[in-house]
């Protein structure tokens, strides 16, 4: 559905080049819920803009539906925009007009006719849980039901793509989970290809069914949803995941302990009793758990241990470590790597 062929966009910054999207090559197939991970400045929300052309390429293709779109201009350009709908961090709300006339501006905007936009945007704003809600305005909504109604807008033109640019990085976790459980009922209920970009790992394991990881501009890892989490590749991807862990351990911890390791369980080893065999057959050894957890990513189960290895014997420390290798994905959590991811 989305084609990238060695898209490249640069910029003069400070007078000098800035490639922002470094030769990516990657697809998006039709129907999918793909989504584009990264840290700030990864080069992100630049490639997905170039999908409707907000951003031309600086050389390579863009192809949307098996076309060329990457010089489209005029009729051509503004036919490839209706048929993308494009949500921001930021909602873009009209401030002074009704939740049921913000929707129905895009509805006016492409000639809807105007017995049928009503029925149109009710439709829109029950599909979103907001129909109760159409004759209010903006500033009496939450974060969240700001988002759901600029969702309602996106769809307004019935788009064969969705793009979300930090959809959720704006918003707090009840918020967040709002506008997850919304794109969710829209993927289960609409034929619609979703391109979603986030730096937020937890929207990421509970929407996407792919994932490409950007850092530098560069694409460094495709994967299904469920294998980047279980076995990340790349040391961008890592970051990442170990950032999402922050939130729930004590600063601490993680700034003064040195011997942090995130253990990844996948599937069949997710209850495997690994870290009592440990505690049994490495005496030597103190394991410490300063974390965990069991979740279910695409409907598969997956443990993580955030864990402190310590001891007086190195030796038996790295068997224990190469235990742990043989059951489960192993990593250092490394704070000082993690701290600009």
């Amino acid at each position: 559905m989305i084609r990238f062929e060695d898209t490249t966009v640069s910029f003069i910054r400070d007078g000098k080049d800035f490639i922002a999207v470094d030769k990516v090559n990657l697809e998006i197939k039709k129907g999918e819920f793909f989504g584009i991970v990264g840290s700030s400045g990864a080069g992100k929300s630049t490639l997905v803009r170039t999908v409707n052309l907000l951003q031309k390429p600086t050389s390579g293709k863009v192809f949307v539906d098996g076309k060329d779109v990457t010089d489209l201009t005029g009729n051509d350009l503004s036919a490839l925009r209706l048929k993308i709908g494009m949500i921001f961090q930021h909602f873009n709300l009209v401030k002074n007009a009704t939740v049921f006339d913000n929707v129905a501006f895009a509805l006016k905007a492409s000639n809807t006719p105007k017995a049928e936009i009503e029925g149109r945007v009710l439709e829109l704003l029950d599909l979103v849980g907001l129909k109760d809600r159409a004759h209010v305005y903006p500033n009496s909504l939450s974060g969240g039901q700001k988002q759901r109604v600029a969702i309602a807008r996106a769809l307004a033109n019935n788009p064969e793509i969705l793009l979300c640019d930090e959809a959720t990085s704006a918003l707090d976790p009840d918020n967040t989970k709002e506008v997850v459980q919304t794109l969710k009922n829209i993927k289960s209920k609409y034929p619609i290809t979703v391109l979603f970009i986030t730096h937020q790992m937890e929207v990421a394991k509970s929407l996407f069914d792919r994932v490409a990881v950007m850092s530098q501009g560069k694409v460094v890892e495709v994967n299904s949803c469920y294998d980047v989490f279980a076995h990340p590749e790349s040391q961008a991807a890592r970051n990442l995941i170990n950032k999402s862990f922050e939130g729930v351990i004590p600063k601490e911890v993680i700034e003064h302990e040195q011997n942090l390791y995130l253990i990844t369980f996948k599937e069949e080893n997710a209850y495997d009793p690994v870290i009592s065999y440990v505690s049994r057959n490495y005496p030597l050894v103190d394991l410490s758990i300063i974390a965990g957890n069991i979740e279910y990513i695409q409907q598969k189960p997956l443990g993580r241990l955030l864990i402190s290895l310590r001891g007086t014997d190195e030796g038996d420390i790295n068997s224990a470590l190469e235990y742990l290798k043989q059951k489960a994905f192993v990593h250092k959590f490394d704070r000082e790597v993690i701290a600009n991811a």
